[in-house]
């Protein structure tokens, strides 16, 4: 029972700074036939419990504190009995999704997570929001950024809690350092690898987005 990844995609409303947008969110499953971590269950929490399809889930894992990733995820982790994990510095963010909910447990950064006999090591990539986090699965060839890396370039910034400086400090030091053929499971959109989006930063930054 090799360890895989699968992927659900829900729809919904991200909501910030009294703005609404439409969006497709990537919910990633990380496991075998026997038990799984879930990767920011969004908008569709019975959806994702059918993928789960009966498997223990070890954790609920939210790479970040928006909306339209954490929306799904105290559903999911009473329906399926695990403990939903943010990073703290995310939990103004939380609190506006969950208000007098407390989550189930911390991200920290070189916290490291075990599902399926591999290894999820927290990486902390704050720029998108404060507590941004990715999750590195070496042993997959993998890492689960959120919205910290895209097929194109970082994570927006502009909004509440979120820096320009801070997300591309992020992605050079954290996450163009991994192996060249590492693939990116992004949020929300196409997944990339961090071979094919190192050399573009100096574009980026240069855009300024």
């Amino acid at each position: 029972m090799a360890a895989r990844i699968e992927q659900v995609v829900t729809s919904g409303v991200f909501s910030l700074d009294d703005q609404d947008f439409e969006v497709d969110n990537n919910v990633w499953l990380i496991g075998d036939d026997a038990e799984v971590v879930v990767v920011d269950p969004s908008h569709d929490p019975a959806a994702v419990e059918q993928a789960v399809a009966g498997r223990r889930v070890t954790a609920v894992v939210c790479t970040h504190g928006h909306n339209d990733h954490v929306n799904g995820s105290v559903a999911l982790g009473a329906a399926v009995g695990a403990p939903v994990l943010l990073n703290p510095a995310d939990r103004e963010l939380w609190d506006q999704a969950h208000p007098g909910v407390e989550p189930g447990g911390e991200l920290v950064d070189g916290q490291v997570l075990t599902v399926a006999g591999i290894e999820l090591h927290v990486l902390a990539t704050p720029g998108h929001t404060w507590g941004s986090v990715s999750l590195h699965a070496p042993a997959l060839s993998a890492v689960f950024t959120g919205d910290t890396l895209f097929e194109g370039g970082p994570g927006a910034t502009g909004r509440s809690f979120s820096d320009f400086p801070t997300i591309i400090a992020s992605i050079r030091d954290r996450l163009l350092t991994l192996p060249a053929e590492t693939v990116v499971y992004t949020g929300h959109g196409d997944r990339t690898t961090i071979g094919a989006e190192a050399p573009a930063l100096p574009a980026w930054i240069a855009r300024g987005h």
